[in-house]
């Protein structure tokens, strides 16, 4: 299959041969003819998947056979949640439409200033990428019109429900009319999602691309243990001199902690740079361009840079510190194997971090193999951490309410576990339990057996302290 049978004229094929893009994704393949033909669409695909080019390639398509429309209003409407995926949705239209000379882009986001804004805006624009609040902002101060706008995209939609901004992306969907064509890109599609799609959309043709996130069979796992910090950047020092190595993302959990593993790479001579949130907005593009051009090697990142940053180029991801969540831990090397290519990701760990390790390996449902490099061997061997069935955890609180192995048929109480016994049955004594009158027989009272004092609260004899150890309630091996 070729984007010339999906329907898509020769100055976009020409584009995007001119990037290397052959062949449709199998997102790109399900949605451009459906976008083509002017349906409604709801399109459940994780970053990564080309759908960037699924949604804005049949717009771009459409625009092209009448471009040059003059005036303010907008044809084409993207919303994306933060401004490094609407800066590349932005990036990635430019390139698409690198032939259609006439066609004007603009971005509008927050966290920029409003004077080259306000003045891309006053000229004339064919497709508007923003983020949902700073439109509203340019909006209640009429300097863009949406009443002109054939289609709408909605780019992960879930993620913008999530930071809040419902009520911006409704009150934006009024601005627009109710003849234009909505194109909503999601991770997920139930619950607000699915709310959201049944208000705005009409009729809608509903695509789901099973997600490459949850196996990443492209994307080569790799677990090295090391001693210390010292030894971590040792085995780093070794990966990023692979020859195979494009372009690598390195991730730290920390702000300070980017900043000094970067000067320490670059001490050590290799291109780099460092992107976390604390850069501005013109220190981060300015980085996001670097990489993209190719001039820096490796990126040191925070996790701000874990969800947006689409390079081709990225054929290493090297986690140099553990994601606080498993599900950071995907997003992560889902930077690297993009539009189908392949990739390495690295993960370096301490012993100490094995439970850090576990939960990842269950949050992806396999092992990430543990290796070793000739010549930086940890000097300690670490247990694999993943079960091929681990046992599941039961609800805390909870009972079970099947039978287990030490149920009995026609027992009276149901749901037994073994410290449970039959209340006519006695207890057996453990050996350091006596008898209180063969204590008193050896001269030493019993415990409550004090001039003056009654036995028990009632006046009968009260149970011996270490009662409560008995074997009959606490077995020294129950197995829960």
């Amino acid at each position: 299959m070729s984007f010339e049978t999906l329907g898509l004229g020769p100055e976009l094929v020409s584009a995007l041969h001119e990037q290397g893009i052959d062949t449709p994704t199998p997102v790109q393949a399900a949605a451009i003819p459906q976008a083509l033909a002017g349906r409604d669409l709801i399109v459940s695909s994780q970053t990564g998947s080309g759908k960037t080019a699924a949604f804005m390639l049949p717009a771009l398509e459409r625009l092209s056979h009448h471009s040059g429309t003059g005036g303010r209003g907008v044809q084409v409407l993207v919303l994306a949640p933060t401004r490094e995926l609407a800066m590349q949705v932005a990036d990635a239209t430019r390139d698409y439409s690198n032939h259609l000379k006439q066609l004007r882009v603009a971005t509008v986001v927050g966290g920029m200033p409003y004077g080259a804004q306000i003045k891309s805006l006053a000229r004339r624009v064919d497709v508007l990428v923003a983020t949902p609040g700073r439109l509203i902002d340019h909006l209640q101060a009429r300097r863009v019109n949406l009443s002109t706008v054939q289609a709408l995209v909605l780019d992960e939609a879930d993620r913008m429900l999530d930071m809040g901004f419902i009520e911006d992306i409704e009150a934006i969907v009024s601005r627009t009319p109710e003849t234009r064509q909505t194109l909503l890109f999601s991770a997920t599609l139930d619950g607000k999602v699915a709310h959201l799609t049944a208000n705005l959309l009409r009729d809608p043709q509903r695509i789901e691309i099973a997600p490459t996130q949850k196996d990443h069979s492209n994307i080569q796992q790799h677990l090295l243990y090391a001693d210390d910090g010292s030894h971590k950047r040792s085995l780093l020092d070794h990966l990023l001199r692979d020859p195979d190595l494009d372009q690598a993302i390195v991730f730290t959990a920390t702000k300070h902690g980017a900043d000094e593993l970067a000067g320490h790479l670059s001490d050590q001579g290799f291109p780099v740079a460092a992107l976390h949130g604390d850069m501005n907005q013109r220190q981060r593009t300015r980085t996001m361009e670097l990489l993209q051009k190719g001039r820096v090697r490796v990126l040191v990142a925070t996790d701000v840079a874990a969800r947006g940053i689409d390079v081709q180029a990225i054929s290493h991801v090297v986690n140099f510190d553990l994601p606080m969540q498993a599900e950071d831990y995907v997003h992560r090397i889902g930077r690297t194997g993009r539009a189908g290519r392949s990739g390495q990701a690295f993960t370096l760990a301490v012993p100490a971090e094995r439970h850090k390790i576990r939960r990842i390996e269950h949050f992806i449902g396999h092992a990430i193999p543990a290796e070793t490099i000739q010549g930086l061997e940890p000097k300690r061997a670490v247990r694999p951490t993943y079960k091929d069935h681990p046992r599941k955890a039961r609800p805390q609180g909870s009972r079970p309410t099947t039978k287990t192995p030490w149920h009995k048929e026609g027992s009276a109480v149901e749901n037994k576990s073994p410290w449970h016994k039959d209340s006519a049955a006695p207890r057996a004594k453990s050996p350091w339990q006596k008898d209180a009158n063969a204590a008193g027989a050896k001269g030493r009272p019993a415990r409550d057996s004090r001039p003056g004092k009654p036995n028990g609260k009632h006046g009968s004899a009260q149970q011996p302290h270490d009662n409560r150890r008995s074997a009959g309630r606490y077995p020294q091996q129950a197995s829960y």
